[in-house]
């Protein structure tokens, strides 16, 4: 059995249906984790999506930013900006279905693997959180998506603040910054406080923030994280990192990581993808 690690999908069907026959996938042999955005700037989101329910317990998808905007519109949260291409899923005679499907997904995976610990999430880990507390405040999110209360938190899941974590949060306040490290973060201070202007790359950090992976004495810093979100960061591979978004729906690449017996035997396959939308 072969574990792939896909990086954000954003409804490219036909670059992820080339990148999996470039990989020979076969959900009786293997399995595939995308890494989150599965949907939506690209142009065939409910494509992506049947596709990801028919390989049944094969396939995975940490839920992102996106996927979480897909059911936030789909439940009245939110309106559609202009650059969502989601209204396909919406329409489709098996749209409850798709959506049932994607609130059922995890917002961060684990696996303990001879070499280490392999961590996944679709965009970062703040720096107080271990591996444990990572999986165990995403459970919290988890539970509250899968149960009757899914549209009273999407109502409230919008939001930059608070914008740090910390312990005695309780409620939607809680949840928020959650989910925000989990599918929004890229830069933070090394105190773990969020910000969420900045979109360009590792470099162009504003004054007194830095990547999340790179703040100092991190709690996680003794697994691999493995993650995506972050195009202009594009595919990076180092012992405790594999950032796996490389801009598919730009133009870029669509990247899977084939992951070996220990974190760090990795093999880096792409297919080019042509561009959805530009840019900005």
């Amino acid at each position: 059995m072969a574990l792939y690690l896909i990086g954000d999908v954003q409804g490219c069907d036909e670059a992820l249906q080339r990148l999996l026959d470039e990989l020979a996938f076969s959900p009786s042999r293997d399995a595939l984790i995308v890494l989150g955005d599965l949907v939506n700037r690209g142009p065939a989101s409910a494509e992506v999506l049947r596709r990801m329910q028919r390989y049944g317990a094969a396939a995975q998808s940490l839920l992102g930013n996106h996927d979480l905007h897909l059911l936030g519109i789909a439940h009245g949260a939110r309106k559609a900006g202009r650059k969502d291409t989601l209204q396909g899923v919406l329409d489709a005679p098996d749209s409850e279905a798709m959506l049932d499907w994607l609130r059922h997904q995890p917002m961060a995976l684990h696996r303990t693997l001879d070499g280490g610990e392999l961590l996944m999430v679709h965009a970062g880990v703040l720096p107080q959180w271990g591996v444990a507390d990572t999986l165990s405040f995403a459970a919290e999110v988890e539970s509250v998506l899968r149960g009757p209360a899914l549209e009273d938190f999407l109502q409230t899941m919008y939001g930059n603040e608070p914008a740090q974590w910390d312990d005695a949060l309780t409620g939607s306040m809680r949840l928020r910054v959650i989910v925000n490290a989990l599918t929004r973060l890229r830069f933070c201070t090394a105190e773990g406080v969020m910000e969420f202007e900045s979109k360009d790359g590792a470099g162009t950090a504003p004054n007194g923030f830095m990547p999340w992976f790179d703040v100092p004495g991190r709690a996680s810093a003794a697994a691999t994280i493995a993650f995506g979100h972050w195009s202009t960061l594009g595919w990076v591979s180092r012992p405790d990192l594999i950032s796996t978004d490389t801009g598919c729906v730009w133009g870029g690449c669509l990247s899977a990581v084939r992951i070996g017996a220990t974190p760090q035997a990795r093999e880096l396959i792409q297919v080019k993808c042509p561009e959805a939308q530009k840019p900005g």
